[in-house]
Order: structure tokens, then sequence, then C-alpha cells
């Protein structure tokens, strides 16, 4: 059980644990099809015969955020593209270790790009090369992943990509709406991934400014997520998840605490949310991946230089909300949020 102040946060990243292995985590090849033989057709018009392209994909755990992302991205470079495109895809079930030893076997198989979904992914590409272009998604702050100090949106090398942060002063706002009576906010949050930290320091500020009293709560992996989750839930009036991997492959165990609790939580991403949150400022990770394809295509095709190409965000955000989660916890909700299906 882990109760922590905000001075006193990890700033470095660590392994993701999740559970299981990756049987033979250098990846398998799979061949894209094109969506039609129409897609087919055109993308061979444009794209030279004699010309084909090896994507590896990296994805860090499987889950339903990230899964909608790699979709988006292979869906548009597959519609791009045709049969001229083939991936090599890695799953590293939550293990950052795995993430090298999948980025590795992307450059034995001398891939043209590699897709890094997720932070975990994305630093593991960053060590291995710097010459293969490296596109994230999923990644909530480059600055953060990379150690890059004097963000300016431009990684400036060979990696750029999309960013699934939602505007954190909104979803300080959303908080401050639908809990505006509340005294303590703990911030719930896995300690080895430093997006998160990033996400909870800059969230903070917003919140003390609406006068909250705010505690950090950390949890090292899965082994000490029920313990910090009762220690957090037992201490604060509201929760706040930011978008965080560990808590996303979670969420149960957390809904298993904060229900009985009568505490109630918002989330940095639906997914969290339709676990065990009330509440989040939705973004489409389906959407964020196929924006990453469209620079995939950009880069391999076009000739675009990924030095110059600035991180994207995701264009729109909803507010949501889990409609069971607000039932049970009696918390009113206004008429301008979406809820969550499924």
């Amino acid at each position: 059980m882990r109760k922590i102040s905000r001075r006193s946060f990890l700033t470095a990243a660590a392994a993701v644990t999740a559970a299981g292995l990756l049987a033979g985590c250098g990846g398998e090849s799979s061949s894209s099809s094109a969506a039609s033989s129409t897609v087919a057709s055109s993308a061979a018009g444009s794209v030279s015969a004699a010309k084909t392209y090896k994507v590896g994909v990296c994805q860090l755990v499987q889950h339903p955020a990230l899964d909608a992302a790699t979709q988006g991205f292979k869906d548009v470079l597959s519609d791009k593209l045709g049969d001229a495109v083939t991936y090599v895809d890695g799953n590293a079930s939550g293990d950052s270790a795995n993430c090298s030893t999948i980025i590795d076997g992307f450059l034995s198989e001398g891939v043209d790009l590699i897709l890094a979904n997720a932070t975990a992914p994305l630093q593991a590409a960053a060590a291995a090369t710097a010459d293969i272009p490296v596109l994230g998604t999923s990644v909530t702050d480059y600055a953060t992943a990379l150690d890059i100090e004097d963000w300016t949106g431009t990684v400036g090398s060979n990696i750029s990509g999309t960013s699934d942060l939602a505007p954190l002063d909104q979803q300080a706002a959303m908080l401050k709406e639908l809990f505006p009576d509340a005294k303590t906010v703990g911030l719930l949050y896995c300690s080895g991934e430093p997006n998160s930290v990033y996400q909870c320091t800059v969230i903070e500020g917003y919140l003390t400014g609406y006068g909250y009293d705010v505690e950090w709560y950390s949890f090292n992996d899965t082994n000490d997520v029920n313990s910090v989750a009762q220690t957090a839930a037992d201490n604060s009036d509201v929760i706040y998840i930011p978008t965080d991997n560990t808590a996303a492959s979670n969420t149960e165990a957390i809904a298993n605490v904060l229900i009985p609790a009568g505490v109630p939580a918002v989330t940095g991403e639906e997914g969290i949310c339709a676990g065990c949150g009330v509440a989040t400022l939705s973004i489409s990770y389906y959407d964020l991946g196929a924006a990453t394809g469209e620079m995939a295509y950009e880069i391999l095709v076009e000739g675009a230089d990924i030095t110059t190409m600035p991180v994207q965000y995701a264009p729109e955000v909803t507010k949501k909300y889990n409609a069971a989660n607000a039932e049970a916890l009696n918390v009113a909700i206004p008429a301008d949020y979406k809820a969550i299906e499924g």
C-alpha cells in the first residue's frame, strides 16, 4: 500500500507489467489486402508495381484503445497502397523488455517504417534506430517519453507521430463541473509510466487552482493496484485516473474498490472510464491511428521529411459518461454528455 506526495513521483520510465508474455515476441508477418478490388486497383495505379513497403507494428499490449489505433493505421495505409504494403506485427504483452526484442526483429527484417503503439514501444524504437522512420501513436507526451527539453512540438529526428492526450485543462474543468462540492482529489496512476506522471503533474495545477486538495497514489504494477486503490478511495472524494496502460488493464479491479466505496473516478480516456470511471473527455483512437497512417504514406511514398513533421493531436474531444457507474454512485450527468456504448 503506497501513498506518495507530488514531490516524490518517478520521472523515469519503467516496465509496464501485464498478464502473460508474447510467445515468439519477434512478431509474425502478415500481408495486408486492399479494402476492395476497386481500392486495390486505384492504389496500384498510384504506386509503382516494383515498389513494396514493409512496416513493423509494435503494440505494447492488447487493449481496445490500442487495438483501434493499430486498425486505423493499417486501414488507411492499406487503402492507399493495397498489396504493396505488408506488416510485421509484434505485441509485447505489456512487457517493455519484449518491445526491444520486437524492434530488434524489425531491424533484422529490414522494415521501411516502424509504428510504435504506446510509449514503451516508442522508447524501444528510439533506442534501436536513428535511421528507420518511427511513428508513434497512443503516446501521451513525446517530450516526457523521449526526455526532450524545450519541447517545440517536433522531435527533430527520425521520430514523429500522434498523441492521445486530451486537453488536461478541460478534464479538470469536467471534474469541477461534476463534483463542485468535493474537497479532495486522489490521483491514481502507475509510477512506471512517465506519461501518467506527466498528466498528473499538469492536471494537479488545474485542480489546485479550483481549490481542491490533491494527493498522489501510485501503484508499481498489477500486484498492488487493489491496495493502492483502496488507500486512494479511503482518502479521496473523487479519483482522477490519467491515460495509463496499467490502469487500463486493471479497470475491473479498480471498479471493485471504488464503486463499493462510493468514490467516483474521472478518467483520461474512454476505455478506463468504461471499466471503472464515471466520466471522461474522449478521443477516437481509431481516428488517431488513421492520422498516423496518413503520415506514414507521406513519408514512404511522398518523401516527406519526418524530422520536420510535428506531432499531431486528436482533432475532436467528446464528453462521455458511464451510465451504469453514474447510476450506482448517484452522479447527475449533464445533458451534453454522451453515454459510452457497450
